[in-house]
């Protein structure tokens, strides 16, 4: 077992890696309970930070809207003008499922495939066993965590690349590039990422979220999503004299996750197969309240799986308490259907990352992204890789290396996108 080193060791050293964990620092998890938008009012911090940094370089149009988001335009180079718009995209808040408080960056340096001691309390140990996947990365300097919190790859290296690739641009006629359009959105994991963003103000053509996991990852296809509320109404009596009389409502909620097909769960699914997740249980016995999401890749299942979850709710036994209350509303659509026809920007990816030495890799992505919903209003937005690992928990880790090869990937996209024609 091996034991990382603090990020402090190697301030300085790589600017790439610098910019990455300056972004990293800034807590900035959404707030799924939040009304306010952005949900927190932390993911400000980083928004300005951006649009300072932005003004610095000599971007056009920077602004930072009252609901944190942040855009700015990259002029077209010569003789780049009548190229079309690409639009870039990366979220800044970080998800609520783990903490966001405290983030202490460690590397595990020329990592040699054995178990990393994130934290001794516990302990907790970021392994090949539990992550297979890391062993792709065996030799390269592994970024992770301290073992309390989560690590903000998600996606803050996704506004690493960006912002490293577009802030060489403006006065630099050697880097030649069509217009672009930067947008860093607030409060997608909560999926509510682009409430905020004015579309067709936008002008731009197509673009590309960063926001994908491992190196090569090409995705074109996203969950179909929606996200669920049910409410258990219970009748309190005191436990005295409850016989017969009284209702749990926490009861009826546990009970009714636990009908829920377990074949059809996160645990037990992969590919193209969706699922029922319960994400939160919380209440009393007057109250109880279920949390879940929906997730499918197939429109028509998805459609199924909203109304069996209804008719599942709504009838289910709660002896003499009221009928439960069922809220069900979707997040995202897949954006496969809403690529139909534009191949050549999938082509237009592929290319820069075979200049930087990548084979994509085209599989179904488990999850979504804000480009799901900018493809379903007419602005179509793939998804690239970010090279992070292990989301949205104490076991987030990157290795430098990776970010390097999205950085390359996003640099390659905007020389191409002079000569585009999408």
């Amino acid at each position: 077992m091996i034991k990382p080193v603090p990020y402090q060791n190697f301030a300085g050293k790589d600017p790439l890696l610098d910019r990455f964990v300056s972004y990293a620092l800034v807590p900035t998890g959404s707030d799924p309970e939040s009304a306010a938008s952005p949900s927190t009012s932390r993911q400000l911090a980083l928004a300005e930070k951006l649009r300072k940094e932005l003004e610095a370089a000599g971007a056009a149009d920077v602004s930072l809207s009252a609901k944190g988001v942040v855009t700015a335009t990259i002029p077209p180079s010569p003789g780049a003008g009548n190229a079309p718009v690409m639009m870039l995209n990366a979220h800044m808040d970080t998800s609520p499922e783990a903490s966001c408080d405290g983030i202490a960056p460690q590397i595990a340096c020329r990592w040699n495939g054995d178990d990393i001691l994130l934290s001794e309390d516990g302990p907790v140990v970021l392994s090949v066993k539990r992550f297979p996947e890391l062993a792709r990365h065996i030799g390269e300097d592994i970024v992770c965590t301290n073992g309390k919190t989560l690590l903000g790859a998600d996606d803050k290296a996704g506004i690493t690349a960006i912002m490293d690739a577009a802030l060489r641009c403006p006065g630099n006629p050697e880097e030649p590039h069509a217009e672009i359009r930067l947008v860093f959105t607030p409060d997608e994991e909560i999926g509510r990422g682009t409430e905020g963003v004015d579309i067709p103000s936008l002008g731009a053509n197509y673009g590309f979220t960063v926001d994908g996991g491992d190196v090569g990852g090409l995705e074109s296809e996203t969950f179909n999503a929606a996200s669920a509320r049910i409410v258990f109404r219970g009748i309190s009596v005191h436990p005295g004299s409850a016989k017969h009389r009284m209702v749990n409502a926490v009861k009826l909620a546990s009970a009714f996750v636990g009908a829920l097909p377990s074949s059809e769960s996160p645990e037990e699914t992969e590919g193209h197969e969706g699922f029922f997740h319960p994400v939160a249980i919380r209440g009393g016995v007057e109250s109880a309240t279920v949390d879940l999401i929906i997730r499918d890749h197939d429109r028509v299942l998805f459609e199924e799986r909203k109304r069996r979850l209804a008719e599942m709710a709504e009838s289910f036994p709660v002896g003499t308490a009221p009928a439960p209350v069922v809220t069900i509303r979707d997040q995202y659509l897949n954006m496969k259907e809403f690529l139909k026809g534009r191949e050549e920007i999938l082509e237009l990816a592929r290319k820069a990352y075979r200049e930087c030495g990548i084979e994509p890799v085209e599989n179904p992505v488990r999850g979504g992204t804000d480009g799901a919903f900018f493809s379903s209003q007419g602005l179509p937005c793939p998804n690239i890789f970010t090279g992070g690992l292990n989301y949205h928990g104490i076991y987030e880790c990157i290795p430098v290396q990776s970010l390097h090869k999205t950085a390359c990937v996003v640099s390659a996209l905007l020389r191409l996108s002079a000569s585009c024609k999408a």
